[in-house]
């Protein structure tokens, strides 16, 4: 196999607090091919953006800790030089963040955003910078790109500011685009047509693409391989087709239970994950953090299951035997009746 693009390997991400250490990642390895598309799936507060923005460095509370090692290209990211890395942050790795109308200055027009970030890495002229930046919005979609070149961030709407932080994202051919929730808070044919455009740009400038999501509908689509975070911990990964269509993991059934069905007999109410997520200031986590939450929850889901494969690529963290697991997986996707 070829040198993987990234190599994570046991990141730990901590917050000092008045109550002490705080986990928000913990211990977390995976690689990244080059040009794979993986999905980073979880609900809110599973680790997903915090882990991928410790991986650019991009935490600056002076309470955070990182542990662990980044490699990329072979080189760590977390002993890097603050100088390195402004030189590989927009240029090898971009990042696509949750918030478009955020993520954009308001006071600066969108081909300044783009130009600018080309002329920090690049040699050009203002005027050379400005005329990629033209080309890149055409190439995400935005139509009369010479015109709109010069808009505010407030003249687009929520699908159109996605494009041009995607464009930006893209003006200087990354090797790694990290996209955060690219498509929340948009309508079903915008969120389409992003998921398509991330398609085709990956297929064009075959970068590899990490997607961080909540929405198993989202990985389906576009991703190769599927990891499934819980607790800042990684409970499930493996290639698309293995993780959707025989998902291992208790969490990964709650999460397949939560898309509606598209055929068949329509479903009265969908099954539901019981409980709360695990707050990351838990002092019990020498445990599978999912187990409070697990119908099939025992004695042995302590101490805290390792991952294990168990078809070429598919891992999960989870002691249920193999050949009961289908079974269990119907109960976990059986709706509960709740009496109100």
């Amino acid at each position: 196999m070829s040198e993987p693009l990234l190599d994570v390997r046991d990141l730990r991400v901590s917050f000092r607090t008045r109550n002490g250490k705080v986990a928000a990642v913990d211990g977390i390895s995976f690689q990244v091919g080059v040009g794979e598309v993986v999905g980073l799936v979880g609900e809110s507060g599973s680790g997903k953006s915090v882990s991928m923005l410790s991986v650019l460095r991009l935490i600056d509370n002076p309470n955070c800790v990182v542990e662990g090692e980044v490699l990329f290209k072979g080189r760590d990211l977390l002993t890097m030089s603050d100088a390195e890395m402004r030189k590989i942050r927009g240029d090898e790795i971009a990042m696509i963040f949750q918030d478009p109308m955020t993520a954009l200055t308001p006071v600066y027009t969108a081909g300044w955003h783009i130009s600018e970030q080309i002329r920090a890495h690049e040699k050009v002229s203002k005027q050379a910078a400005m005329d990629r930046a033209v080309q890149l919005l055409d190439s995400v979609g935005i139509p009369n790109a010479k015109e709109r070149v010069n808009s505010y961030p407030h003249e687009f709407s929520g699908g159109m500011r996605q494009r041009v932080v995607i464009a930006m994202a893209l003006s200087c051919n990354p090797s790694l685009l990290i996209a955060d929730e690219p498509t929340t808070a948009l309508d079903v044919t915008i969120q389409a047509q992003i998921l398509e455009l991330l398609q085709n740009l990956q297929s064009d400038f075959g970068s590899s693409i990490v997607i961080i999501t909540h929405d198993m509908g989202v990985v389906s689509q576009v991703s190769d391989r599927v990891m499934v975070m819980y607790g800042g911990r990684l409970v499930e990964s493996g290639p698309r087709r293995d993780v959707m269509r025989d998902p291992l993991h208790p969490y990964t059934w709650g999460l397949m239970g939560s898309i509606p069905p598209t055929d068949g007999t329509r479903t009265p109410r969908l099954a539901a994950i019981p409980g709360a997520p695990i707050s990351p200031s838990d002092p019990d986590r020498d445990r599978c953090l999912f187990s409070p939450r697990c119908r099939f929850a025992s004695d042995a889901c302590r101490p805290t299951p390792l991952l294990a494969m168990h078809t070429p690529g598919h891992m999960d963290a989870c002691i249920l035997p193999l050949a009961e697991r289908p079974e269990r997986r119907r109960e976990a996707l059986t709706p509960v009746e709740v009496t109100l």
